[in-house]
């Protein structure tokens, strides 16, 4: 495997488990973050297990919902 996919793996995972900690932070659940966000039930659950990529525009909307900065979930690598 190319040196930079590991590199990119690494960091992706880094950034579901900063997902799932915001969520788990604020108190929520993913049925909860989904509603809010009018996503369909499965939503939170593909991104956070990494079967579906966050956009910039629903990281925007789900650092507003957990009242996160949008550095809380960038990882230095």
């Amino acid at each position: 495997m190319n040196p930079k996919n590991k590199a990119y793996q690494r960091a992706y995972e880094a950034f579901r488990e900063r997902l799932i900690k915001a969520r788990t932070d604020a108190g929520m659940t993913q049925g909860e973050v989904n509603e809010r966000m009018g996503k369909a039930h499965s939503f939170m659950s593909k991104c956070e297990l990494g079967e579906r990529r966050v956009d910039f525009v629903e990281l925007q909307m789900l650092a507003k919902i957990y009242a996160k900065s949008l550095s809380f979930f960038v990882t230095e690598g």
